[in-house]
């Protein structure tokens, strides 16, 4: 699919993020939307089953689960199998805590589901310094239940300061597992905003895990562009942000937004409980401007063609504006260190 067919809008998006409860067992430090309690008003059985049906309709192909964390919400798995039922594909983001052998048994039995478990560090003390006490011991033994199941599973490592150095590691201890790794940016977004200048990512850091990435061909991003892919990475990636393109967030109470980074009231793209899933893909103002959005200041970069001036929402926290490009982008961090041994120098 080239990048001007994807542009210009798909009648429906590929796949769908559904953050289906803001309820959480864990308070993690890097948490894209500040989970703990569920949110007001969040959606009825009826009104869940009846969005799974709306997306069946509008051809959606696979339906990313997120939160908080799902297996929080009573209904859940009712809402997978109305999902299944229609040969939607799945995949669940999780903490792992709440995973049991009774729980594995019973998604087993599609071959329409994948888990990602979170585990932000290799050793216990990296890991539960972000997740809480005692997270990193159950995640793993939750991962070994799935590896020893036919769910396709993952762990999913946000990079952080804390545990940028440990990245070589993780990807031991998946393959010890025998499950893969994904590795996701970090972002300024709930309480991650709250936690950035204690955990982001230092250029140097992210350099490093850049290098790392490019020699290491079957991890996984968690973004379809990550502004930090060599070219020889392409072919793993849209190189361009997917938002209101090829994916869309629907949040707990059915507001809908460009993507999960961005559920805030100035990205607002209409409510379930008033328009359809496929009036508001379809005639969004908010996803009509992303699919527009074009980062010209970045185009003159060398790098233009390999991430497309990078992720909006990291733009917009950090910047107030989509428009200027990633600041986290890679030639930004060579920049940065070359402007900090000057002055180093010069001092």
């Amino acid at each position: 699919m080239s990048n001007k067919y994807v542009e210009m809008g798909l009648r429906a998006p590929v796949n769908l993020t559904w953050e289906v409860s803001l309820a959480c067992n864990l308070r993690c430090t890097t948490c894209l939307s500040s989970s703990g309690e569920p949110a007001a008003g969040e959606l009825t059985t009826a009104e869940a089953l009846d969005l799974v049906e709306q997306v069946h309709q509008a051809r959606v192909f696979q339906i990313n689960f997120g939160g908080g964390e799902p297996f929080m919400r009573p209904d859940f798995e009712q809402i997978l199998d109305a999902c299944h039922s229609r040969g939607i594909m799945t995949c669940i983001s999780t903490n792992g805590t709440l995973i049991d052998a009774e729980r594995v048994a019973r998604l087993s039995k599609t071959k329409l589901v994948a888990i990602q478990v979170s585990l932000d560090g290799a050793s216990p003390a990296t890991c539960d310094a972000v997740r809480g006490k005692g997270v990193f011991n159950r995640a793993v033994e939750a991962v070994k239940l799935l590896a020893a199941s036919e769910i396709p599973t993952s762990i999913n490592t946000v990079l952080t300061t804390q545990n940028a150095g440990e990245i070589p590691a993780m990807y031991e201890l998946a393959r010890s597992l025998s499950v893969s790794l994904r590795v996701s940016r970090f972002r300024p977004s709930g309480r991650g905003a709250d936690n950035w200048e204690q955990l982001r990512p230092t250029p140097s850091q992210l350099l490093e895990f850049s290098d790392w990435l490019a020699k290491s061909g079957d991890v996984r991003t968690g973004d379809s562009f990550f502004s930090l892919t060599s070219q020889e990475r392409q072919g793993l990636g849209l190189n361009l942000c997917g938002a209101a393109k090829l994916t869309c967030c629907v949040g707990p109470t059915g507001n809908m937004y460009p993507c999960a980074f961005l559920q805030t009231d100035r990205f607002f793209a209409g409510s379930l409980r008033e328009r359809s899933f496929q009036q508001i893909w379809d005639d969004s103002e908010i996803y009509d401007s992303f699919r527009s959005l074009r980062i010209h200041s970045c185009e003159e970069c060398t790098r233009f063609d390999q991430c497309h001036g990078g992720c909006p929402a990291v733009a917009w926290h950090l910047k107030n504006d989509i428009n200027g490009g990633d600041p986290e982008c890679l030639e930004r961090c060579v920049t940065s260190i070359a402007d900090t041994a000057r002055i180093a120098a010069a001092a």
